[in-house]
């Protein structure tokens, strides 16, 4: 008698070709933007340890030094204005990576996405890598640690829309919501990580705490040669049903989510698949897509809000908590756990109403309070912080990842592009192009307010919150007034 087969094969065997490429593309771009995270994040763990209150270390006897405040500050980080210095190492980044994003999208359309991606997290690893040198080659030029963050800037410049465009390839609009923000939980796990690995080097060798992302990042690089494939075509798979046009008399729908729209309406017409083109989209006929203006000028004070955190918040807790960098760069990930959880509730819901816009207005709005709770009271005990800590991630996180993600891909692959999948690239680009502005804005606003008292860079980032909201106030009545249409 022939035995059945095994438990394990029959679960491999239940699942199609097409199924298993598509969960190998989503794993593998997973791990490529969590190396491009990962290695953003040294920087924000290893300040504390570059400017440090001297005073409470004890210091070795062989060093005959009299300014007990500054020798064990790593020059030129150890004046007065190390929080100025650290701003410009933050912006040199960032502004860097804001303008060169926009015309990442553009070569990303052009150019094959698997060099692209390969070409970019191997530099990246390298400038990474270079930042770390710094320390055993004894460099102290702010000028040195800025240049390679310019470059380290523009080479992950190469990652974001990217890594959306070879998704949006091989996934339709069903359950887009869900499945990518369950992906873009890449962004907090690469932060994460980024800060566990740093935290181990940072009070030792801080050197260490770049080169090890750097070789991360680099081998990822060499991984994305070998195995991505950008297209199902390539591999002789089905290609997902992005471009389908809906007729509904007067009313054209913002975006559309299986045969629902972005403003809720519901249409029972049988939709009509048109062919796709090829032509790659210009700037402008990008930003004429319904939707895109407004989500960018959202994202850009949402991505503020992301990145202050990202970048001040280990040297906050150390500050106000006076925890040790390796503890506070510890406590901080616990902001990048609750994003997890916030960018895949962000997509459920999404995903269930319809209503992308709508979803991030009422978490923005969840945020401004609790961003206000957590500098009066976080700090307090052990749980409040780790519990309110979460919770920010969370409301703070969650929009970004809704709309660096199921939003970009859904405005990339919108009705009135008339079946061109290559617009997916430049749109993402506008988007995140636009966020990495206040992404930029973000840290250096904090290291220029944060000598008058964190207080007021709590007031600066509840601002640009409820700000971030305002710019959905359009997009938000629509999706209602759609959803109210339904109601008999």
């Amino acid at each position: 008698m022939r035995s059945p087969l095994a438990p394990g094969i029959r679960l491999i065997t239940s699942f199609s070709r097409d199924s298993w490429y598509r969960g190998f593309i989503l794993l593998l771009t997973f791990l490529f933007y969590t190396a491009y995270h990962l290695s953003r994040k040294p920087i924000s763990i290893v300040k504390s340890e570059l400017h440090r209150n001297c005073s409470l270390v004890i210091r070795p006897a062989y060093l005959n030094i009299t300014d007990n405040d500054t020798w064990c500050d790593w020059a030129p980080f150890d004046q007065v204005n190390y929080q100025t210095l650290f701003g410009v190492l933050d912006n040199s980044f960032l502004v860097a990576y804001a303008i060169g994003m926009f015309f990442s999208g553009i070569f990303g359309e052009r150019l094959p996405l698997r060099y692209y991606l390969s070409f970019g997290m191997v530099m990246s690893g390298l400038f990474t890598c270079l930042f770390g040198l710094g320390y055993y080659w004894n460099i102290h030029s702010l000028g040195y640690y800025a240049f390679v963050q310019v470059m380290n800037g523009l080479m992950q410049t190469t990652g974001w829309p990217a890594v959306v465009a070879c998704v949006g390839n091989w996934f339709g609009k069903g359950k887009r919501g869900f499945i990518m923000g369950v992906w873009n939980s890449h962004t907090s796990v690469g932060n994460i990580l980024g800060s566990l690995i740093a935290g181990v080097f940072v009070s030792s060798e801080w050197g260490m705490s770049f080169i090890v992302p750097g070789l991360i990042i680099a081998a990822a690089g060499i991984l994305c040669f070998i195995f991505l494939v950008e297209k199902p075509e390539d591999v002789n798979c089905s290609s997902p049903q992005h471009h389908i046009i809906q007729e509904y008399g007067e009313t054209e729908p913002l975006l559309q989510n299986g045969n629902r729209s972005i403003n809720g309406a519901v249409s029972t017409e049988t939709p009509k698949i048109i062919q796709e083109h090829s032509e790659a989209i210009s700037f402008y006929g990008a930003l004429c897509i319904p939707g895109v203006v407004e989500f960018s000028l959202c994202l850009m004070f949402a991505k503020l809000v992301s990145y202050t955190f990202l970048y001040w918040l280990p040297l906050y807790i150390s500050n106000v908590a006076h925890f040790q960098a390796k503890q506070a760069g510890d406590m901080s990930t616990l902001f990048d756990v609750g994003g997890i959880v916030g960018g895949i509730m962000a997509g459920l819901v999404s995903d269930f109403t319809g209503g992308r816009a709508s979803t991030c207005c009422v978490m923005l709005i969840a945020a401004a309070p609790m961003l206000f709770l957590y500098n009066y009271i976080g700090q307090k005990s052990l749980g409040i912080t780790i519990g309110m800590l979460l919770l920010c991630g969370g409301l703070v996180n969650g929009p970004y990842a809704l709309i660096t993600t199921a939003v970009s891909a859904d405005l990339g692959t919108h009705e009135s592009l008339r079946g061109n999948s290559r617009a997916l690239s430049t749109v993402t680009a506008i988007i995140d192009g636009t966020g990495s502005i206040g992404a930029a804005l973000g840290p250096l606003l904090a290291g220029l307010i944060s000598p008058t008292g964190w207080n007021n860079v709590f007031y600066m980032l509840i601002s640009a919150d409820i700000l971030a909201c305002l710019f959905l106030t359009r997009l938000v009545f629509k999706e209602i007034k759609g959803w109210c249409g339904r109601i008999p």
